[in-house]
């Protein structure tokens, strides 16, 4: 029997995406599937290398992959109206070179966020940590992916809908 590994964000619309086959609802005869789940610029670093068999990935990695990965006709969990946040602290005023957490240099956030804001000074951090870093004080702004966009510290604001650039 093969073994195929699918790899994922631990992100609940990445796992709903999968979730038929984690729980074996879908499958193929003679393929086992194996189920991972690591942060989104993992799985994008892993993809460079073209480690696992089927991966998540930020869409703005994939003409650098390319010819190694097709892409599923579903599992997108980005969109008009739904996606990434710049976030700040309320009534803070962002210089043209403020310093800024991203989740990732290959995110699609990230690839966006450089074309709107070219003179920002940026740090990468686990999308999980990006909330906490604005809140003190460690960056100006963050950019938020995953559940951390529908609820946030009240001391912060939106600045910025990302997918709307």
């Amino acid at each position: 029997m093969k073994k195929v590994t699918v790899a994922h964000s631990p992100d609940a619309d990445d796992i709903f995406m999968f979730y038929a086959i984690k729980f074996g609802w879908v499958g193929m005869d003679g393929v086992q599937f194996d189920n991972l789940a690591l942060d989104i610029e993992t799985l994008n670093v892993k993809a460079l290398e073209n480690v696992y068999d089927i991966s998540a990935i930020s869409f703005g990695l994939y003409p650098l992959i390319k010819d190694e990965y097709a892409l599923l006709k579903t599992a997108v969990s980005f969109g008009e109206g739904y996606g990434p946040k710049l976030i700040k602290k309320k009534r803070v005023k962002l210089k043209r070179n403020f310093k800024v957490a991203l989740s990732g240099k290959y995110t699609t956030n990230a690839l966006l966020f450089k074309i709107a804001y070219p003179d920002a000074r940026i740090i990468y951090k686990n999308f999980l940590e990006i909330e906490q870093a604005v809140l003190d004080g460690e960056v100006d702004a963050g950019v938020l992916i995953h559940e951390s966009i529908l609820t946030y510290h009240d001391s912060l604001e939106v600045e910025k809908e990302i997918w709307d650039i």
